[in-house]
């Protein structure tokens, strides 16, 4: 594409700053203008379609057109275009969306606090660790674990949790207070001869020295995504979540679920947290919550932790927290009504119906000379490309590998990410098996033609 005269690609770049973005090559490269979607494809400026394989990014659940959506955001901006949660004041739609996530919500969650994003999300549970343990008399319980490769948001708090490092380079993050431990991903973590099960021995035991080595009267909660997404879609080795669970009540520290990209469906149960049998002291979600047709999140609590807030607000006299625009009634109105489809529509069980061949496809994958691992759970899966695969010997970052297959998936019709060399598929939940087959077949197409540039340039030595 050519960035020329007053076309959409220049004006972006004399306008629009991009996230995740290499700002310098992007005045020179320009934009992908995508303005128009339906079902799982999206239609760039010049026509050309394109399978979202990532559903956006990891959230347009229903795929783009979904026509009941449309209408709830419309009736709901004529009917109630605004109001807020302040001072007793509420939406009734609000209310409803609400309970329903209290009904559907698994385990001990009891209540629930709106935001925009899953970011925000991220940092109100961190606020909410810390006001729980002032609450409850104590004060020094504040630090947060989270892991290395996890992923919760890129706002002061919740990127100081994501265990990425390009997310802390000179922004001075982490802040302080925030811990990481090892990440469970077994194929790159894994030592010769090491179980999963074993290897999630391991994990656990390093968590429960960092929680001795920083002394546990100063540790207050741990954040989890049930399988760890924009750290590479990373599904955790058997039994990890029971050993790592055991450390936590032990040394009594909570567990915050971050359901942002797992929730909803997308690992065949309504969350990650049934999948993966948590049982955690805060949930957040947001993405598949609207289908991404509007902004909203939401955290689901405790009732130990309510009751602890309602103490403490008693006392200072007002629970001193809230946004303009949590708990928006459009878009809690367009939630409500994802809500409701996935429900008439079984989505969840179109998942599981679809689940098996979306594995197998990415499995038959791994066979792939430039594939070291192929993973699944649910509808979500990476491919990692490695240099040698019996010696799991990585490319360097340098060659940018994952890149150069990202950009042939792209000139073939597919968009998929790139996390580092780890192709990412999370394609939206209405999938089905064809488009499934679609899907892996411009991948295959693509990683051929990685493959032989990778031979080209001599990047294996």
């Amino acid at each position: 594409m050519t960035a020329i005269g007053n076309s959409a690609q220049a004006r972006d770049i004399a306008y629009h700053v991009h996230g995740y973005t290499n700002l310098k090559a992007h005045e020179e490269k320009g934009p992908l203008v995508i303005n128009r979607g339906a079902g799982i494809r999206v239609f760039d400026d010049s026509g050309k379609s394109y399978i979202e394989g990532l559903s956006g990014l990891w959230c347009v659940s229903l795929g783009f057109g979904e026509q009941r959506l449309v209408d709830a955001a419309t009736e709901a901006m004529g009917r109630l275009a605004y109001y807020h949660g302040f001072n007793h004041r509420s939406a009734d739609v609000v209310i409803d969306l609400a309970e329903k996530l209290v009904s559907i919500a698994p385990g001990r969650l009891s209540k629930v606090l709106f935001a925009n994003s899953g970011s925000e999300a991220t940092d109100l549970a961190v606020k909410l660790i810390w006001y729980y343990h002032n609450a409850i008399g104590k004060p020094e319980k504040k630090k947060i674990i989270s892991r290395i490769r996890g992923y919760h948001g890129v706002t002061v708090a919740s990127a100081s949790l994501t265990g990425l490092p390009h997310l802390h380079g000179d922004f001075d993050l982490p802040i302080d207070r925030i811990l990481h431990t090892t990440s469970p991903h077994y194929y790159r973590e894994g030592r010769d001869g090491e179980s999963e099960e074993e290897f999630a021995t391991r994990c656990a035991e390093d968590l429960e020295k960092l929680i001795l080595d920083e002394g546990p009267d100063t540790v207050a909660a741990m954040f989890c995504e049930p399988v760890m997404g924009a750290g590479g879609v990373i599904v955790p080795p058997k039994t990890y979540y029971e050993k790592i669970q055991k450390v936590l009540k032990k040394y009594d520290v909570l567990l915050v679920a971050d359901e942002v990209i797992n929730g909803f469906g997308r690992t065949g149960n309504m969350w990650g947290t049934e999948t993966f049998d948590l049982d955690p002291d805060f949930l957040s979600c947001a993405k598949q919550l609207s289908s991404a047709y509007l902004p909203i999140s939401a955290l689901l609590i405790s009732d130990k932790v309510y009751q602890a807030m309602v103490s403490e607000s008693e006392k200072l006299g007002v629970f001193g927290h809230g946004s303009t625009y949590g708990g928006h009634p459009v878009s809690a109105a367009v939630a409500l009504e994802t809500l409701k489809i996935y429900e008439e529509r079984d989505i969840v069980g179109h998942v599981r119906s679809v689940m098996g061949h979306f594995g197998d496809r990415i499995q038959k994958l791994g066979e792939h000379p430039l594939v070291g691992n192929a993973r699944s759970c649910g509808l979500m899966g990476a491919l990692e490309l490695m240099k040698d695969k019996a010696t799991k010997t990585p490319f360097e970052a340098s060659d940018k590998v994952g890149p150069a297959a990202e950009t042939r998936c792209l000139e073939n019709g597919l968009i998929v990410r790139a996390i580092g060399d780890n192709l990412a598929f999370c394609p939206p939940l209405i999938t089905t098996d064809a488009e499934i087959d679609e899907i892996f077949d411009i991948a295959e197409k693509s990683l051929d033609e990685t493959e032989a540039w990778v031979n080209e340039q001599g990047l294996r030595g």
